[in-house]
């Protein structure tokens, strides 16, 4: 009997043990988490691209931008890479998809992410008519097209019809009014049949009794840009003066661009903060009168790069208790050596200071990373393992026209690359200074680890404008450089401004020539052309 009892309890406390091991298993299961890694798409091709792919990780979208030959719609998506070990979960890429709208795909890595797969087509649409004021406004989303017409010759009554293309380069439109001359009294709708779909544009006529009209004035510091519609092949421009003044001041036809029967003028050399107004002409008849005030000239706080101080090992771009502009990667090398910018007083003036960018390896033996020296205006937010998270921009809304500076470069060999920089190895390295006004809501934040990159796009929907000066060879002693800012738009105001150099221009990426050594000097923002 107590052998029974022995047996049994010893089966007991077994069938109890083996329960508690399987909850602690449960519990284990339960409470550890997997690890947050989000899954990326790298490449993408598809038949008809116009371009590469533009792949947002931050966002979680990919942008297709197709020409007008496709029919995206149909889109037919070739190959595609992803993060190494994730898997294509939700969406099938195999077949056409349906890229007029939003596609949405989700990757799985331990965790599921969606994503976007985005189509844009750039179709060229036109329509022009004799005696036609101005440029034809094509209201694509409502299918509506409007010409404003003058009221000399026939006026609406009967309008021929120059040139008409409504759809992409292999659909038809039904009638064909090019080369026909049609009644506007009334809207004339037309058929477009493009891939087996058809949609009605309509056409809308306005009869105007002046042949000239002024559109608006863009007002920066030095300069202005006033747009104005006349008649093709009119006489047609701008003049100025300042607010009060009695002599209007004719614009050079050098600083006038005709476009058909539109045309604007850049107006330079104005005085800052000053009102003026500007009118267009054409021939002998004028447009309305309009108003406006220049900006102001603005510099950035330390632009000689003169003023550092120290924080342990790191050397601040600042002077001592003052408020911090400019930043730089010091935060970040210093972890594995030291400071790779520093003051130097090898200036461009002979006095004073100026900043030192050196591209060194940084780390113990063959244990670590080539960090390129770079100074920008932001601030240097935090290190992520041995990358750098960076904020690059601060508050500005004025327009300047370039950044001058003076620099001087020693470049050596490239001996350190990442795997798509590798045929960049033996070659000289580059140093650059670039700059760029953007309009995003926030400033720019750059992460530099390649799990969770996101570098600055110059071409990016934010961007205002942008420019940028390289330099690959030896430059012994200083020199001026100009970076010239190209506007995506005259009318667009930027929120911040952005100043980077780096005496390694892929640096980014981890890629440059350890000796590398730049000096920069005396940075100044200019408003006119």
């Amino acid at each position: 009997m107590p052998e029974k009892t022995d047996s049994r309890l010893r089966r007991l406390t077994m069938a109890v043990a083996a329960l508690g091991v399987l909850m602690l298993q449960g519990c284990l299961r339960n409470d550890i988490p997997y690890p947050r890694i989000q899954p990326d798409f790298l490449t993408m091709e598809a038949d008809g691209l116009a371009k590469p792919a533009e792949i947002d990780a931050a966002n979680r979208m990919v942008t297709l931008t197709f020409g007008e030959e496709t029919n995206i719609k149909a889109a037919r998506i070739t190959s595609y890479t992803i993060t190494e070990g994730a898997s294509l979960t939700g969406g099938n890429l195999s077949e056409p998809i349906n890229l007029s709208e939003y596609y949405i795909c989700t990757l799985s890595l331990y965790q599921d992410y969606d994503w976007v797969i985005k189509g844009v087509q750039n179709i060229e649409r036109y329509f022009t008519v004799e005696n036609q004021v101005g440029a034809t406004i094509i209201d694509v989303g409502g299918r509506r097209v409007k010409v404003n017409v003058s009221s000399t010759g026939g006026g609406l009554k009967s309008v021929k019809v120059l040139t008409m293309k409504l759809g992409p380069v292999n659909s038809l439109a039904t009638p064909a009014l090019e080369g026909e001359t049609i009644d506007l009294t009334r809207p004339v709708d037309v058929t477009v049949n493009a891939y087996g779909e058809e949609s009605v544009w309509t056409i809308i006529g306005e009869e105007v009794t002046s042949n000239v009209q002024t559109i608006r004035a863009d007002a920066w510091t030095n300069v202005a840009w006033v747009y104005g519609a006349g008649l093709d092949g009119a006489d047609n421009g701008v003049e100025y003066r300042v607010y009060g003044s009695q002599e209007w001041i004719k614009a050079p036809s050098q600083w006038v661009t005709v476009t058909g029967s539109t045309f604007y003028a850049r107006l330079v050399n104005l005085d800052p903060q000053t009102e003026y107004e500007a009118r267009t002409y054409g021939g002998d008849e004028y447009g309305d009168v309009v108003r406006f005030t220049t900006g102001s000239i603005v510099q950035v706080p330390n632009a000689s790069l003169s003023e550092w101080s120290k924080n342990g090992a790191v050397w601040q771009p600042w002077g001592e208790g003052a408020t911090p502009y400019w930043d730089t990667g010091n935060k970040g090398a210093a972890t594995l050596g030291q400071s790779n910018v520093v003051p130097t007083s090898d200036t461009s003036t002979g006095s004073g200071q100026a900043a030192m960018l050196q591209t060194k390896f940084v780390g113990v033996g063959i244990i670590g990373k080539i960090a390129a020296g770079s100074v920008f205006i932001g601030s240097y937010l935090r290190t992520d393992g041995t990358n750098g998270v960076l904020q690059f921009g601060r508050d500005f809304t004025e327009r300047p026209t370039r950044l001058r500076g003076y620099f001087n470069y020693k470049t050596a060999p490239i001996n350190k690359a990442s795997s798509e920089y590798q045929s960049l190895l033996g070659e000289p390295d580059t140093c650059i200074v670039w700059c760029a006004l953007i309009d995003s809501p926030e400033p720019f934040e750059c992460r530099t680890n390649p799990k969770d990159q996101n570098l600055f796009d110059p071409n990016a929907p934010y961007v205002v404008a942008y420019g940028k000066m390289q330099c690959g060879k030896d430059v012994p002693q200083y020199i001026p450089f100009e970076v010239n800012l190209e506007y995506t738009a005259t009318d667009r105001r930027p929120r911040y401004l952005i100043v980077v150099a780096s005496s390694s221009k892929y640096g980014d990426y981890f890629t440059g020539g350890d000796g590398a050594v730049m000096c920069l000097d005396d940075l100044e923002l200019l408003y006119d052309y």
